[in-house]
């Protein structure tokens, strides 16, 4: 168990006591005993030991957590509630969750791994913005007056209008990179529209939802709006294949999303995947050296690379790629390394012994392929998780390492000879979820833009998100936006009726 940060950051006490506790499972509004007896460890990636365990629920658990849920949306006990009040609870919800953000980053840092400055800043920071979003928006659920022109039975007029339905009992599961964040990407909107909810976080980072479970009663969600369950891969399975699930929320690989898909036709249960990306980044001629070097690493190693959005594939203008490529390596080469409790590392470790060993596996493939480790592509001699930020140059399109998600801190650079080689390689790939284009032409950033078969399309930035901006992929980077006022139509039902005078 983690005691103290090796940088002498004062560990909360809160976080203390709570990595000590005999988790359970949160279901109908208190922690109760998983039906089994087995136990899953949750490991410190800076250090390998383990942090704390949490129960593995089986198909029972996960019924008991539905059946909670359905009963609780069967009652109306949640969307019954007037929309204000729906709206004054979750704001309840995201004052808790500033009045407890130290006690929650430091749970992110110590069970992810990731830097306490990204945990404070997004983990916790960027999550209250869009929780207080999404409960305004509890309040502004509309349908729409319709004009028809019935013209049966002769004389008779008809009154028409749509309303928004809350869909049923969700199923988010929610991925390890960002646990906490994603997990109320997902709980909040559900929420607002008056569903009831069954989180299962990932097994590898389950704390900080544990925790999110308490606030949320706490805040006075009622018994059974806001179910979790903590558990593997079977666990998942088994919340995605209840008959009692009415819509299913799942950021994750494509690998999962697709098997969830395809459970999901069988009986036409609505979805939302939000997965994959083997993400471009392009550099023109004309963007200033500092910049795009500086835009890379935003784009490439933030949380060590364990980014959905991240920009793992470099396309750089020939005229300025051997610059780039060492003003580049000469930076990422000095990135301070070590824990995340450590304001000061840079690069922390990846999320589980298991992650690290599949990005070496990646870096090591591309060896054999041809291509150059410019800098990087080892581990440190350290305890944890580590991979030194790695840069791979020499490649092609078709190697695996330009065409596989690795989700580490690797890029690949290459060079292009013209925008149509750019765009054309960015394009390349069976994802689609983000790119970024890097110049201070405007006439070249009108035309390339609409040309990136991406979900968003940043430029001079990378990995910059926002509650009102819609977030997800084409192609096979997903179904379905997060984010903004439409993101809150995927938790409803629309209803028209139709009334004869």
């Amino acid at each position: 168990m983690t005691a103290t940060s090796e940088a002498g950051t004062a560990i909360d006490p809160r976080v203390q006591a709570f990595l000590t506790k005999q988790h359970g499972l949160f279901i109908d509004g208190a922690t109760r005993e998983a039906k089994g007896s087995r136990r899953i460890d949750v490991f410190d990636p800076a250090t390998g030991e383990v942090a704390a365990t949490v129960a593995c629920a089986d198909a029972s658990d996960v019924d008991r957590a539905v059946a909670s849920a359905k009963a609780a949306f069967d009652a109306g006990i949640w969307s019954g509630l007037p929309p204000v009040e729906r709206e004054r609870i979750l704001l309840k919800f995201a004052d808790l969750v500033e009045a407890h953000g130290e006690e929650l980053a430091q749970l992110e840092t110590i069970n992810q791994g990731k830097s306490i400055n990204i945990a404070r800043m997004l983990d916790v920071g960027a999550s209250l913005g869009y929780m207080r979003y999404y409960a305004g928006l509890a309040t502004k659920i509309t349908g729409q007056t319709l004009d028809v022109s019935i013209p049966l039975p002769p004389g008779t007029r008809y009154t028409a209008f749509t309303r928004r339905e809350p869909v049923g009992v969700v199923a988010a599961i929610s991925p390890w990179n960002f646990p906490m964040m994603i997990g109320l990407w997902k709980v909040m909107p559900a929420l607002a529209a008056g569903c009831t909810v069954v989180l299962k976080p990932s097994e590898v980072t389950p704390l900080t939802s544990l925790r999110l479970a308490e606030l949320a009663i706490e805040a006075g969600v009622p018994a059974g709006a806001f179910n979790l369950v903590t558990g593997d891969g079977a666990t998942g399975a088994a919340l995605v294949n209840h008959p009692d699930v009415a819509k299913v929320t799942f950021t994750g690989s494509t690998a999962t999303g697709k098997a969830i898909a395809r459970t999901a036709a069988d009986r036409l249960l609505k979805t939302s995947l939000e997965l994959g990306g083997k993400n471009p980044a392009i550099f023109l001629k004309d963007v200033a050296l500092e910049q795009a070097v500086g835009g890379a690493i935003m784009g490439g190693f933030l949380n060590s690379g364990q980014v959905c959005a991240a920009a793992s594939r470099l396309y750089v203008a020939r005229e300025i790629f051997d610059d780039f490529l060492g003003a580049l390596s000469q930076a990422v080469g000095g990135m301070a390394i070590g824990p995340g409790l450590d304001p000061a590392s840079q690069v922390t470790p990846v999320v589980s012994a298991l992650h690290r060993d599949k990005i070496i596996g990646h870096i090591e493939e591309a060896r054999r392929a041809g291509a150059r480790v410019v800098t990087g592509g080892d581990m440190p001699n350290r305890p944890g998780y580590y991979v030194r930020p790695t840069i791979i140059a020499d490649t092609t399109n078709d190697m695996v390492i330009c065409r596989q998600e690795v989700f580490g801190p690797v890029v690949t650079v290459m060079p292009f000879s013209d925008e149509e080689e750019a765009i054309r390689l960015a394009n390349d790939t069976n994802m689609g979820l983000t790119a970024s284009l890097w110049t201070n032409d405007l006439a070249k950033t009108m035309n390339i833009v609409p040309r990136l078969k991406a979900g968003t399309v940043w430029v001079n930035s990378h990995n910059m998100i926002d509650p009102n901006m819609p977030f997800g992929g084409y192609k096979e980077s997903g179904i379905g936006r997060d984010f903004g006022t439409s993101a809150l139509d995927s938790y409803t039902e629309l209803k028209s009726v139709c009334i004869a005078t």
